[in-house]
């Protein structure tokens, strides 16, 4: 409207953190944490240690540490960890004296006693996070980390499944609720930078919290999003080295930190120590020698999170169709937290539509309709 009958509500402007302004940004790694899907949660205690001091002595200061799924999750039935969540922060703790670190927090897997007895062990951040659907489950536990004096981050996971405004107002929520960082999750790798930018411009629009961004590398875009993500406002950025990581694998701290120094970012990393760290410690553990496998960009196109994977490959061997493809007609419907029953009706549809996939020695050999040509 314009003249007297103006009546617009003027905002106050969002004030961009001075760390963005000066152009310096945090890396958090992730390698300990993240990386350790990649090896079933295996890294030794040992592992822990070298890694660590090298990631602090090329100048890493967040690093993130323990069993991939987060403190008790072991307990919680999600696979058998080399150690304890306790034995992980004891050598943390002994090791790092300039690096800050901290450990995963799912509600509903993990327990307030695990944040004391963190607390108590000296740990000093916590990343809170649960499916952004469901994030106000964090509430609590956010309140208690505080009071606990850790920093906290409330991961809000498999962000793309809101919209970017609906983005912005989870993480101007979790802001108000204390957390320091909200962060920007593509849990399946298939966001695509210009994406990344509207979520990131979003939040900013609305809210002073500070912004994060953990993506992985399904569509080969990781180290692409996260240069968007800081060019739009985040400050804080998850990455690995050689990329280790559940499904496609993360963000490379190695090549990360050289892209975002040539794009006139500051990160105060070395990035020949942490290319000599990676190729000694790091790709002796990685399996596959270059390349995608299928399933992992099928996962980034639909935007489905791999922990699904198994369930929906036992289902689609059960009616003799293509998983990969039921895992696409499953997320059209839902990619947040399909169950059992989703699926199978699901596959009962595409069986019945003579949608049958026969995989063996020679490849897949289909008899699919025209639609998945």
């Amino acid at each position: 409207m314009t003249g007297n009958n103006r009546t617009d509500k003027i905002e106050k402007p969002i004030t961009i953190p001075a760390r963005v302004k000066n152009r310096e940004i945090t890396i958090l790694d992730t390698t300990l944490r993240d990386g350790s899907y990649a090896i079933d949660f295996q890294f030794s205690l040992d592992d822990t240690r070298r890694i660590a001091s090298e990631l602090e002595s090329a100048g890493v200061r967040q690093i993130e540490i323990g069993h991939g799924w987060g403190l008790n999750a072991e307990s919680a039935g999600l696979g058998k960890a080399a150690h304890t969540d306790r034995e992980y922060i004891q050598v943390a703790r002994e090791v790092l004296k300039k690096a800050k670190f901290g450990c995963f927090f799912i509600p509903g897997v993990a327990r307030a006693g695990d944040l004391i007895m963190a607390r108590d062990l000296g740990m000093d951040f916590v990343r809170i996070g649960n499916n952004i659907t469901q994030y106000t489950e964090q509430e609590d536990y956010i309140t208690i980390a505080k009071n606990l004096g850790f920093t906290v981050s409330s991961n809000l996971l498999k962000s793309y499944v809101v919209s970017p405004d609906e983005f912005a107002k989870c993480a101007k929520h979790v802001g108000e609720m204390g957390a320091d960082v909200a962060v920007l999750v593509d849990s399946a790798g298939g966001m695509i930078p210009r994406e990344v930018r509207q979520y990131i411009r979003a939040a900013r629009a609305v809210s002073d919290v500070n912004l994060g961004f953990h993506g992985h590398d399904n569509l080969g875009l990781a180290n692409a999003n996260v240069l968007a993500a800081v060019e739009e406002g985040a400050t804080i950025v998850d990455s690995t080295l050689q990329g280790i990581g559940r499904s496609a694998g993360n963000a490379i701290t190695e090549s990360l930190a050289m892209i975002l120094e040539k794009s006139g970012f500051e990160t105060g990393l070395d990035v020949y120590k942490l290319m000599s760290s990676g190729e000694r410690l790091i790709r002796p553990h990685l399996v596959s020698s270059g390349g995608f496998e299928a399933i992992d960009f099928v996962l980034g196109i639909a935007r489905f999170h791999s922990s699904f994977v198994p369930m929906v490959k036992e289902v689609a061997e059960n009616y003799s169709i293509d998983y990969m493809k039921l895992i696409i007609e499953v997320a059209e419907i839902n990619r947040t937290k399909p169950g059992r029953e989703l699926v199978e009706s699901v596959a009962i549809k595409m069986a019945s539509e003579g949608i049958s996939n026969v995989i063996n020695d020679e490849g897949i050999k289909s008899t699919s309709a025209e639609k998945y040509a």
